[in-house]
């Protein structure tokens, strides 16, 4: 695990010029360390994150732009930009972009774990299929959840 460095990470670069496809969405790398990893994501309309578990970190996420519904431990809510949604370490929650807009946020998870490689590993994926992605999420400390009933 790289150690963190003062400076600043360009708006529109990242890590070592690092940008990942999951999942249909666009995730940039913005700082890692051992205690705390941040990327700036973009979820395109009807994309998502299902519903999964973080046993070993909390998570947090800021919103530029858009509307994120969110299932939190069961319970549904609703993100605007401004808002900072805060999910700690085993609390169940999946991410959902129901909206037509584009959004735009800025993730962080302390400590870092595994989860840079994560996105490392379903990036390189040749298909990020369902089934695929939990398996290999499992082994990176990630578990995913059956998605909620429609």
């Amino acid at each position: 695990m790289q150690t963190l460095t003062a400076g600043i990470t360009k708006a529109g670069t990242g890590i070592e010029g690092i940008s990942w496809n999951i999942l249909g969405q666009t995730y940039v790398p913005k700082t890692l360390s051992e205690s705390s990893f941040s990327w700036h994501a973009t979820l395109p309309t009807g994309t998502f994150v299902p519903p999964h578990i973080h046993p070993t970190q909390d998570e947090f996420i800021y919103l530029f732009e858009g509307r994120l519904d969110l299932v939190l431990d069961g319970k549904d809510f609703v993100a605007q930009a401004g808002d900072v949604i805060r999910l700690p370490m085993g609390i169940p929650h999946g991410i959902f972009n129901k909206t037509e807009q584009t959004v735009k946020c800025f993730f962080w998870v302390s400590p870092t774990r595994k989860l840079y490689d994560l996105f490392w590993a379903i990036h390189s994926m040749k298909e990020q299929n369902p089934p695929d992605v939990v398996a290999l999420a499992a082994r990176y400390e990630v578990m995913f959840l059956p998605p909620p009933p429609q």
